[in-house]
């Protein structure tokens, strides 16, 4: 009598286990937080130039000139911010010391970016600007290729460096608004294609 007892206990416990674990599987989980945009969640950010935002090209010279000074020259770092979205990443593909046949991927903010570069440019010049753009757009975003020469000095007859900045540009509907600026340098390895260059 107390073994059956027994095993009717355990047929009971099993079964609501069974029930239990059947009825929270089919719980809804609770519904996510609403999605809020990099533009909406940061209302104190920099305001634009208009002029410096109104088209493409306008936002790539923008840049161009706010990173571009000699010797000592201060950089306007909040038009700089103005340019991008708040959660916009500056990203250089780099060639990793250690392993000269690997690249990888740095991720910056754009204070980051502001951090790592404002000495640099201050104390030897520099100067960049773009020499050929290669510009796309589907709705409201566009994608720049943009074959940049950059210097220590604006009148300098070589460039210290040249390569490729891919910008992601979005759209609001009033002004553009840098998304990501992904780039590479050339290399001895890896020349600038030709279409990439001016004709």
């Amino acid at each position: 009598m107390q073994a059956r007892c027994v095993s009717a206990s355990l047929v009971l416990v099993f079964f609501s286990v069974g029930v239990t674990a059947q009825t929270n599987s089919h719980t809804a989980p609770p519904p996510l937080p609403p999605l809020v945009g990099s533009i909406a969640g940061h209302p104190g950010w920099p305001v634009a130039k208009p002029e410096d935002v109104k088209s493409p090209e306008a936002i790539l010279d923008a840049v161009y000139d706010v990173i571009s000074g000699g010797k000592g020259q201060a950089r306007d770092w909040n038009r700089m911010r103005s340019l991008f979205i708040p959660d916009a990443r500056l990203i250089p593909a780099v060639t990793v010391a250690d392993k000269p046949a690997h690249t990888d991927a740095i991720i910056l903010t754009i204070d980051d970016y502001i951090a790592r570069s404002n000495g640099r440019m201050t104390a030897n010049g520099f100067f960049e600007h773009s020499i050929h753009n290669e510009v796309e757009q589907f709705g409201n975003m566009v994608q720049i290729w943009s074959t940049y020469e950059s210097r220590h000095n604006a009148d300098d007859p070589k460039p210290l460096a040249r390569g490729i900045n891919s910008f992601q540009l979005l759209n609001d509907g009033k002004r553009y608004w840098i998304v990501n600026i992904f780039w590479d340098a050339e290399s001895a390895a890896h020349p600038i294609p030709r279409k990439y260059l001016p004709k």
